[in-house]
């Protein structure tokens, strides 16, 4: 039976979902890297602990929620968005006010994974998921419009929360984190959240409703929903697998050491600073510009021009020595992370549909968690036996040189070869 929606509203109620999926993935910031730095220096300081087992901690606590995500999307498909976003929100505000307590290694172990699982890996999956559920040809446009909370969260958390701790004290910065989510994100999640566009009597992209005996001339494109298990059967799911590691890889390598590599290069802290500020504001109507192409062509050939800019940024970098290149490089960086950030996610509801996305995507999730675990070393590990990262930059190219070669010989699977049900 069709309900009407919670709230009233001119326009199609699926982008009020937006809104919300778009406050999910902003208050994914505590779990986040460029949020979770700030908070590093103090724990040293104030435990005595050395920068490499506080870094050691966070790492594996990165790759145990990388492997245990998965989980998330199995439960995403099974108890459905709205309960899921409710309980992720809730429970990463739990997780906040346990690191606002933390005595010792175990519970800082312990409040890393919670934060890295909850914030960094649920809260981006489950609107990543909802989104789709209310869109099919204006897919694109709408997780552009989600992404403006990921550009939000990454300019506005590391000054709040250096500020906060400053002002405070981070433990009390923590609990103020938590309380935001639990004041703001969570009761909007539980008023306004709907799964799918049948739960409030529409259809996707908020093509009219058909009347009885009306013949259906709305255009609304039909989707089939692949099981994960029929997925893994396809070439396809395994390249853009591999494909969704490399930007996670690639990206934190770089981030993680972008001010040793500027100052290896003479360019100092301050120039660091600025790539990552320009990255972020061209990455943003980049990705506006993304979704409209990837509601006009094929998804794989978007990817294939994502991982050609990683190609291009990674050459760029390597033979930065000046100001100019080095604003030209932050320039093309985030011109991809705006590519990256539609195309990534677009990818899984064209091929496989919307039906047990959850569990596809929480697949993709756990790879790219794991990636962004791994992407620092191969860095350090390099610079230890060479002094340096240029050796480093050219190894590392490998990865979206195959992305490139790997989205182009993956184009959408044809449902009837694996046995999918059409009629889905």
């Amino acid at each position: 039976m069709n309900q009407k929606p919670p709230i009233h509203t001119r326009f199609y109620y699926g982008w009020v979902i937006v809104f919300v999926a778009a406050l999910g993935v902003f208050f994914s910031g505590p779990g986040q890297t460029y949020s979770n730095s700030i908070f590093i220096d103090y724990y040293i300081e104030d435990f005595g602990f050395s920068r490499s087992m506080v870094s050691g901690l966070y790492s594996v606590a990165t790759l145990a929620a990388g492997f245990t995500l998965f989980m998330v999307g199995r439960m995403v498909d099974r108890f459905g968005q709205r309960v899921m976003m409710i309980g992720v929100g809730t429970g990463l505000a739990l997780a906040l006010f346990w690191n606002s307590a933390i005595m010792g290694p175990v519970m800082m172990f312990i409040g890393f994974f919670l934060i890295r699982l909850l914030g960094q890996g649920s809260m981006t999956l489950v609107p990543n998921t909802l989104v789709p559920q209310w869109f099919i040809k204006k897919r694109g446009r709408a997780l552009s419009v989600m992404a403006i909370g990921t550009f939000a969260s990454s300019a506005l958390f590391p000054p709040l929360n250096a500020w906060l701790i400053e002002s405070f004290g981070w433990r009390t910065a923590w609990v103020v984190l938590g309380i935001s989510i639990l004041v703001i994100f969570v009761p909007l999640a539980f008023l306004l959240v709907r799964n799918q566009p049948g739960d409030v009597g529409a259809r996707p992209d908020g093509v009219p409703q058909r009347k009885p005996g009306e013949e259906d001339i709305s255009g609304e494109i039909s989707e089939v929903s692949w099981t994960l298990k029929q997925a893994m059967q396809t070439r396809t799911f395994w390249f853009i697998l591999f494909c969704v590691m490399v930007p996670a890889l690639v990206n934190t390598a770089v981030t993680f050491h972008i001010v040793s590599i500027m100052d290896m290069k003479g360019l100092g802290v301050g120039i660091a600073a600025t790539i990552l500020t320009v990255m972020a504001v061209v990455g943003f109507p980049t990705t506006f510009l993304t979704g409209y192409l990837a509601d006009r062509f094929s998804i794989h050939y978007v990817l294939a021009i994502t991982f050609s800019g990683h190609i291009l940024t990674l050459v760029l970098l390597f033979f930065t020595d000046s100001v100019v290149l080095a604003f030209s490089f932050a320039v093309v960086w985030g011109m991809v992370n705006g590519f990256e950030r539609i195309a990534l996610n677009i990818v899984w509801p064209n091929y496989f549909g919307r039906m047990h996305l959850g569990s596809i995507k929480g697949l993709a999730q756990t790879v790219m968690v794991i990636g962004s675990a791994l992407g620092p070393l191969p860095f350090g590990i390099f610079y230890d036996l060479f002094g340096g990262y240029q050796e480093a930059i050219v190894a590392i190219l490998i990865f979206p040189i195959a992305a490139t070669i790997l989205a182009l010989l993956s184009p959408k699977p044809d449902p009837e070869r694996y046995g999918v049900d059409t009629e889905s």
